[in-house]
């Protein structure tokens, strides 16, 4: 697959008319990200200016507000996720314009749209506490703004928006000016240079919604992390974990048949897993030879692959000596998943504070070294719940590489044409090993190939770069996909994704792949609720996805969350079917898992919960 589809790793930051329809023409209708049209803008300071200068930031909100108008006007938008998307920043528009009966009415269609019952009880609250603060005519508006956010935030029922809020305190913690400085001094300004000055629309988005971040939500952090402190100290509730009655053992169980369980993934510290892992036995291990003639070198136990698809024995990706550094990395990275979760530890409490303070040269290389670690971890906690409790589990573990810079490679035709091949040679690998079930807790977009290019001022005028991301893109969509089309014996697993999108209406692959052999899982909590970051649409079942323990490389463990985890959560229970009955097909095992499924009903959408102990049963019962 090509390196701009792999799992982008982003750092969200807390920040948070009225288009009427033309009655003379229809509107053009949108069914896929794509068919949106591209916008152009321009800076002529740098980026963080942007904080201070209101002449600079005025000029850039008119025409982001006069674009997003239009296209509103002209196209009937078939996606409530893109919808919101241009309400929302729309409404920060408004917020930082003083247009303060715009903003209202721009919420309140955003939380129409909105299935997640947490997100729509939760959204907009600082703001329209700021809105009352500003109309009340009090001097100390600091002090009506608490008063105010107060009121909002203490009715609302915990048991259902306590994970929101917990996430709220976690990111109102980190944010400041520096670090968004950093952010835009890494990342941002980088990329204008570049282009001298001009970007799409996405960047544009990104720049308001830090100025209003910087404007209207840094200077009353102190007031929000009051009120929500004394709302979670109010409200310790956890929530039942349903998923241990759920869970299911074959320790013990003395009847089985091994299962290859290909991890498609950063790789794996396969050392951790003993029996578990799946030995090619006309490989020698460490020579530096192709033992067995086919193609690999000391491919004992699995393949791997290097960022530009060059074949290495690693399958680990090497990132040095770290067993020095590793408690720090595995603190910082625990830290930021559990803030990205809205877990109170001691380690989100101490990447809280590193964040804080962080000066704004200092960003780029602390968030690419959390990043970096991340990918080196990553392959190996997925694998750990993949073969949890069962015996009978072969890990393969098959190395793809992450970029984890904060500016990305430039994505080209040569590179995504050798990552095809790697692709096919993968999958074939998969083929010829007998591999029965694939976990792929990845994906990318078209979107991501375009934004890549435009990151490094590639691919000509805006039309030009987009036809260019479509061409890279196809390549490794129909690469991926007639490579899983044509494995029909192996059954694929993918995240969903963490954007909170329809990965239909994105392009997401490959969860958004409609094949028999392929299964796209999206996550839950620890009482099944729906996560706030997990994708949604071609959606076919959910599992655990929050605060899943097991290992990482070394031997320690730690809890991770996102759909990266609750795909291998249903890994691990196909292998276990194939394990009481290796004669099932990947379209039988997808039917019974979602015959064992509860259901729940989400807005317009129908979420179907795993419940392993149930499907296990099916099989025993045939």
């Amino acid at each position: 697959m090509s390196r701009t589809f792999r799992t982008i790793i982003a750092v969200c930051f807390f920040c948070s008319m009225t288009v009427s329809s033309s009655v003379f023409a229809e509107k053009i209708k949108i069914e896929k990200l794509d068919d949106l049209p591209r916008h152009t803008y321009s800076l002529s300071v740098p980026a963080a200016e942007l904080f201070d200068n209101d002449k600079a930031l005025f000029e850039l909100t008119a025409q982001l507000r006069k674009d997003m108008e239009s296209d509103l006007e002209t196209y009937d938008i078939q996606d409530k996720t893109t919808l919101k998307g241009y309400y929302g920043t729309l409404g920060t528009i408004a917020m930082l314009e003083g247009r303060y009966d715009d903003y209202l009415t721009l919420l309140n269609k955003r939380i129409a749209l909105e299935d997640k019952e947490a997100i729509k009880l939760t959204s907009g609250l600082s703001m329209r506490a700021l809105i009352s603060a500003k109309r009340s005519g009090d001097k100390d508006v600091i002090g009506a703004f608490k008063i105010a956010y107060g009121q909002l935030i203490n009715p609302l029922p915990y048991i259902v928006v306590g994970d929101k809020i917990k996430q709220l305190k976690g990111r109102s913690q980190m944010i400041s000016r520096n670090l968004l400085e950093g952010v835009i001094i890494g990342k941002v300004q980088p990329i204008l240079d570049q282009s001298g000055g001009e970007f799409g629309k996405d960047i544009a988005q990104q720049l308001v919604g830090m100025s209003s971040a910087v404007r209207l939500s840094i200077p009353y952090k102190d007031a929000v992390l009051d009120v929500v402190t004394a709302y979670l100290d109010a409200n310790q509730v956890e929530k039942k974990d349903i998923w241990v009655d759920r869970d299911i053992s074959l320790e013990g169980f003395d009847k089985g048949t091994n299962v290859t369980i290909a991890i498609w993934d950063s790789g794996v510290d396969v050392d951790l897993f003993g029996d578990n892992v799946w030995t090619n036995k006309n490989e020698i291990a460490g020579n530096g030879k192709d033992d067995d003639k086919n193609g690999f070198i000391d491919d004992v136990h699995g393949i791997a692959w290097t960022l530009h698809s060059e074949k290495t024995p690693d399958l680990l990706f090497p990132i040095g000596d770290v067993e020095k550094e590793r408690p720090v990395l595995q603190r910082l990275m625990k830290g930021l998943s559990d803030i990205g979760s809205g877990i109170e530890s001691d380690e989100s409490d101490e990447l809280k504070k590193i964040m804080s303070e962080l000066k704004p040269e200092d960003t780029k290389p602390f968030f690419e070294n959390v990043g970096k670690y991340g990918n080196y971890a990553h392959g190996t906690h997925v694998a750990g719940i993949a073969a949890a409790g069962n015996p009978y589990a072969k890990i393969l573990a098959t190395r793809i590489t992450f970029g984890y810079t904060m500016l990305p490679e430039t994505p080209t035709i040569e590179q995504a044409r050798l990552d095809s091949i790697a692709t096919v040679e993968t999958i074939q690998y998969f083929k010829e090993n007998g591999v029965r079930v694939v976990n792929m807790s990845w994906g990318g977009s078209v979107s991501g190939v375009e934004s890549a290019l435009e990151a490094n001022n590639a691919g000509g005028t805006v039309e030009e770069r987009k036809a260019l991301a479509r061409k890279i893109f196809e390549i490794g969509k129909t690469a991926l996909y007639e490579s899983i089309k044509n494995a029909p014996e192996i059954l694929f697993i993918t995240s969903a994704g963490n954007s909170d999108n329809d990965v239909s209406f994105e392009e997401f692959i490959p969860s958004s792949f409609d094949l028999p052999n392929i299964i796209s899982i999206g996550a839950v909590d620890q009482a099944g609720d729906e996560t706030s970051f997990t994708s949604f649409g071609k959606v076919d079942c959910y599992a655990n996805g929050f605060e899943v323990q097991s290992y990482v490389p070394g031997g320690d463990r730690m809890a991770m969350s996102g759909t990266s985890m609750s795909s291998p959560n249903v890994t691990n229970l196909a292998a276990k079917l194939l394990t009481v009955n290796p004669e099932l097909s990947p379209s039988e095992l997808i039917d019974l898992i979602l015959q064992g499924c509860d259901q729940k009903q989400i807005g317009d959408r129908v979420v179907k919960l795993v419940h392993p102990k149930k499907t296990l049963a099916l099989v025993m019962e045939k």
